[in-house]
């Protein structure tokens, strides 16, 4: 048997779970969270359903409660029969086009429209499927850029989740050089699982996408990769602000930043951090989630 918990929210309170589950992200056995819409005619009340496998303690429903403070009173705790709930809350996602691209689960592999750029992303361990407005925001950005007829040679996916993204750029630019890191161990894995998945060549050299377990900037081989002439980092607002000396200094001057992660009344601080590193804002996007594109226009030493 599993434990199943349920607690209103609100839309953004929702929206908020696919960027960021922490603290339980760390449990052993962390839950799986389904959000959905718990009235049509009440667009802004969602509810949170949040999956165990073992009976979740205090401490658990507190940090569970934490994700949508809005919700009123104690959460809803009930035992439901085992299932893959991984699997079950992937079902309902409808395939996402972004630009050029097409991200969809097995369910819509045959649902490709001609002419598009497919990857298959069945994401139940790690962030960045597409679905969310900060992923599809990057992919639209990318093909904008691509449209514009701007090259690039070294790229770095920072923060790479489900490594989408790292993908997506090397079949835009499919002689750079790319690397994709991220923290968890777990997103390194499910980026390899899912290179093989889509036919994204791993290892190093042209054309092919390397990986490695970093926390921001803090690894040799970013460190020996840079400059780097464009970087994509979709994380969270307080990293990315955190990180704007490191990544400031990995980028070329002239090279692309796009950054995403970001609510919109965060995007003028995360800009800020950055034009004080010696880049400048070419588009801060538009919605809930913006996707800002920045460019470097001075030099600056990296170490």
């Amino acid at each position: 048997m599993s434990w199943k918990v349920t607690l209103p929210c609100t839309k953004t309170e929702a929206e908020a779970l696919q960027a960021d589950i922490a603290p339980l992200a760390e449990l052993d056995e962390p839950p799986v969270l389904m959000t959905s819409e718990a009235d049509p005619a009440r667009p802004e009340d969602w509810r949170l359903d949040a999956y165990f496998e073992e009976e979740p303690t205090a401490e658990m429903l507190a940090m569970l409660k934490a994700l949508a403070p809005s919700a009123a009173g104690a959460p809803a705790v009930e035992r439901v029969e085992d299932a893959d709930w991984v699997t079950l809350s992937q079902q309902g996602l409808e395939p996402i086009r972004a630009g050029r691209f097409f991200v969809h689960t097995p369910a819509h592999r045959d649902e490709v429209p001609e002419g598009a750029i497919a990857f298959e992303i069945d994401a139940g361990r790690a962030f960045g499927t597409g679905h969310h407005d900060t992923t599809a925001g990057c992919l639209a950005a990318l093909s904008r850029m691509k449209d514009q007829g701007l090259r690039f040679t070294r790229i770095l996916d920072l923060g790479t989740g489900t490594g989408l993204l790292a993908f997506a750029a090397l079949r835009l630019w499919p002689s750079a050089r790319a690397i994709a890191s991220d923290i968890d161990p777990v997103s390194i894995e499910v980026t390899e699982e899912n290179a093989r998945l889509n036919h994204v060549p791993l290892g190093r050299g042209p054309g092919r996408l390397e990986l490695a377990v970093a926390e921001g900037m803090n690894h040799p081989r970013l460190t020996a990769s840079a400059p780097y002439d464009l970087i994509l980092a979709n994380i969270l607002a307080g990293p990315l602000i955190e990180l704007a000396p490191s990544v400031s200094a990995a980028l070329e001057p002239g090279g692309r930043l796009v950054l995403a992660g970001l609510l919109d009344q965060q995007a003028e601080a995360v800009a800020s951090a950055y034009r004080r590193h010696g880049l400048m804002l070419t588009s801060g996007g538009t919605g809930e989630w913006p996707t800002l594109v920045m460019r470097k226009r001075r030099a600056a030493g990296w170490r």
